[in-house]
């Protein structure tokens, strides 16, 4: 079993280093708020330090998982910075969905102090992460990735290396590019199916048995139905990942026009007070403007 740092205990990283205690490591962890890490400790044991230096300090391990780019660059560098305690040898594993930059960054100072590095976004929500199911897009070197991925095994079902580092970022990017889509198209045909006077739970209960069917559709359609969007990935997040996306999408030339409109829409939830309702609360903007 691994010597384990956690820092980041939002409602991804607080299931998912009790995962970790689960299956037998030794974890330590570090959060900003200090009474979660002491809420963390209370629930799963363990321990928690004041700053992420002393966490990391000794561990064969330190994993984050933090809101973004600058979030990141906090609890990694400088002086209280976790980096500045890892031994060489060990591996820093992020799980932030950042940019692809911010990756290559970090990657390079841990590469400079000996110590491996993987970016590693995760996708599957809360529910994957209270459930130990969560996917890891992996980029890094395949020694590092081999070395970690046992340990993140306690979380992920799947956990796949994808190329050099950033390229789990990058993948991560892909991964929100298509939800928006999808999350949009799921949207629209129940607002139209409302529209049309039809049974939404009848309609959805037929076409999720063809091509229609997707994972927003089998665990969404019921809440977006009601009204209700407590349920999932907050809006705000999204927007910061695609953020993140149509930013990449600049520098390398692709386009992405859906998903410049998806954006859109969410900015519209937000000024209706939605930055924390789920993805699926596009169905609010379409019901606010049928009236």
């Amino acid at each position: 079993m691994a010597k384990v740092a956690f820092l980041g205990l939002g409602v991804m990283g607080f299931p998912m280093a009790g995962h970790l205690v689960k299956h037998g490591h030794e974890v330590t962890v570090y959060n900003r708020t200090q009474a979660k890490a002491q809420a963390w400790c209370d629930t799963y044991g363990g321990n928690w330090c004041a700053t992420p230096n002393e966490a990391a300090k000794g561990q064969d391990f330190v994993f984050v998982c933090v809101g973004n780019d600058d979030d990141l660059r906090s609890v990694v560098l400088g002086d209280t910075g976790a980096l500045a305690a890892m031994a060489p040898g060990s591996i820093l594993v992020d799980h932030t969905t950042a940019s692809a930059d911010v990756a290559r960054e970090l990657g390079a100072a841990a590469k400079a102090k000996g110590v491996g590095f993987i970016d590693a976004p995760v996708s599957g929500g809360q529910a994957g992460a209270e459930n130990g199911v969560l996917t890891v897009m992996v980029g890094g070197e395949a020694a590092n990735f081999e070395a970690a991925k046992p340990v993140m095994q306690a979380y992920a079902r799947c956990a796949e290396l994808l190329g050099e580092v950033g390229s789990g970022q990058l993948t991560k990017m892909v991964n929100q590019i298509c939800i928006a889509g999808v999350v949009q198209g799921l949207a629209e045909g129940l607002h139209f199916a409302r529209s049309a006077g039809l049974d939404g739970e009848k309609v959805v209960e037929v076409i999720s048995k063809g091509a229609a069917q997707s994972w927003q559709m089998e665990n969404r359609y019921q809440t977006m139905w009601q009204g209700q969007y407590d349920f999932g990935f907050a809006v705000d997040w999204m927007r910061k990942d695609l953020g993140i996306a149509l930013g990449e999408a600049r520098r390398n030339g692709s386009h992405l026009p859906l998903t410049a409109l998806v954006d859109q829409f969410y900015s519209e939830v937000q000024a209706q007070g939605g930055q924390r309702w789920d993805t699926s609360s596009l169905l609010a903007r379409l019901e606010k403007s049928r009236g």
